[in-house]
């Protein structure tokens, strides 16, 4: 009888999961991006499966819309690979909640990873996750929290080990030569 109840429980959720992520759509079409109904409930299985492997449960609100909501504006994210880019940001979210020791909050985390996907990693997911966030994770493990102040803006340049190409340089100096 418990099982039975339980996996009323979960079908219940996974439903009501499903329909969260497709109400996104709202929003996020205005990007051109959207799920379809299949693709929403992919997203979700997609999901519990990475609470699973990262050992997290969730309790009240799941992630996938403040996700949604921070990347689907931006210009990295393609409307061909959307549903795979989600699911790979949820997974690298768990993973660094954890690396973490929830010292973050979600708020911060996810504002942490769009700005680096967007600015430091150019959309390369490989990027923010071994380099970026790892880095970051890094430094709050060794007692840094000035992310609280930020709210997670601006945070890489103290951790940047490699000085990553700026475009505005790179035009200030090719006009130079042409001058």
């Amino acid at each position: 009888m418990n099982h039975q109840f339980f996996e009323l429980m979960q079908a219940s959720r996974t439903t009501h999961e499903v329909a969260l992520v497709n109400s996104c759509n709202e929003k996020s079409e205005a990007f051109g991006l959207a799920l379809t109904k299949e693709q929403a409930r992919e997203l979700v299985t997609s999901h519990h499966i990475s609470l699973a492997k990262h050992q997290r449960v969730e309790f009240g609100h799941s992630i996938l819309k403040p996700l949604i909501f921070a990347f689907c504006d931006s210009p990295y994210v393609d409307r061909d690979d959307y549903l795979d880019t989600l699911k790979r940001l949820q997974d690298i979210f768990y993973e660094y909640k954890s690396e973490c020791g929830e010292a973050l909050t979600d708020a911060e985390l996810l504002t942490f990873m769009r700005e680096q996907f967007d600015q430091t990693c150019h959309g390369d997911m490989d990027y923010l996750e071994s380099t970026c966030l790892e880095r970051f994770a890094r430094k709050i493990r060794n007692g840094y929290q000035g992310f609280h102040d930020t709210e997670g803006h601006g945070e890489y340049e103290d951790i940047d080990e490699d000085g990553h190409w700026d475009k505005a340089a790179y035009y200030e100096a090719l006009a130079r030569l042409f001058e």
